[in-house]
């Protein structure tokens, strides 16, 4: 993957804030050659204190993130899959190899959440917060009920609010690293908005209380990513 089409699939450098906000879930550029560097956050690792301590995202980022991307581009190295972008080889993930499935979903999910984050209040559009009452009623009832996803989902794993193909919006979770544009899943779409669930991105701080991390972190969603989401879906 060239420097440049990474950088494109995932975001400019930390001078620029903010860094993924055209989103990486619309026109992919297809990866060519494994010659990249690993992409930098969009704010500092104590931005979003207290909500996610620096801690807790300097190894979330630059150990779990960071070994995702490493193994995921040394699984697709000469092979097929490199030539494709994220939103084919998800397609058709079910025909990839579990390295790249869990190693390209890991990398790809938390590129995500990186831009699901931000230490600036930002709100829904009028667009999106038109959606979310039309398939919620509420936003109230939405955040209640993405909520109770990621408290409930067992072990490991993702909570999402989905664009479906239908144009509604709907809630999932996922096992692992899997995600709504794999073919394995039950329900697929556009991502919009995900939650980390997994014990590394909360457990420094909140021990077993996942509840307490998945209340914090509505005081630092960035609406604005979902925004643009939902409109290049």
């Amino acid at each position: 993957m060239k420097r440049r089409n990474f950088i494109a699939l995932v975001g400019t450098s930390i001078a620029s804030a903010p860094l993924w906000a055209n989103g990486i879930t619309s026109n992919l550029p297809a990866p060519k050659a494994i010659d990249s560097a690993f992409p930098e956050l969009p704010y500092a690792f104590n931005a979003l204190e207290p909500a996610i301590d620096a801690k807790t995202m300097e190894i979330h980022y630059t150990k779990h993130h960071k070994a995702y991307f490493t193994n995921f581009m040394a699984a697709i190295k000469d092979t097929p899959a490199a030539e494709l972008d994220m939103k084919t080889l998800f397609a058709g993930i079910s025909k990839q190899s579990m390295a790249v499935r869990n190693h390209g979903g890991g990398f790809y999910n938390h590129s995500l959440f990186w831009e699901n984050l931000s230490p600036a209040k930002t709100s829904p559009s009028s667009a999106v917060a038109a959606a979310i009452d039309k398939s919620f009623g509420s936003m109230d009832k939405f955040k209640e009920e993405f909520s109770t996803a990621a408290k409930k989902h067992f072990g490991s794993g993702w909570a999402w609010l989905v664009a479906g193909n239908d144009g509604n919006l709907f809630i999932s979770d996922t096992l692992n690293q899997d995600n709504p544009l794999m073919d394995v899943v039950e329900k697929k779409g556009t991502p919009l908005l995900c939650i980390d669930v997994w014990e590394h991105a909360y457990y420094l701080n909140y021990q077993n209380r996942r509840a307490e991390y998945v209340d914090s972190f509505w005081t630092v969603v960035n609406w604005d990513t979902v925004n643009k989401r939902y409109e290049n879906r």
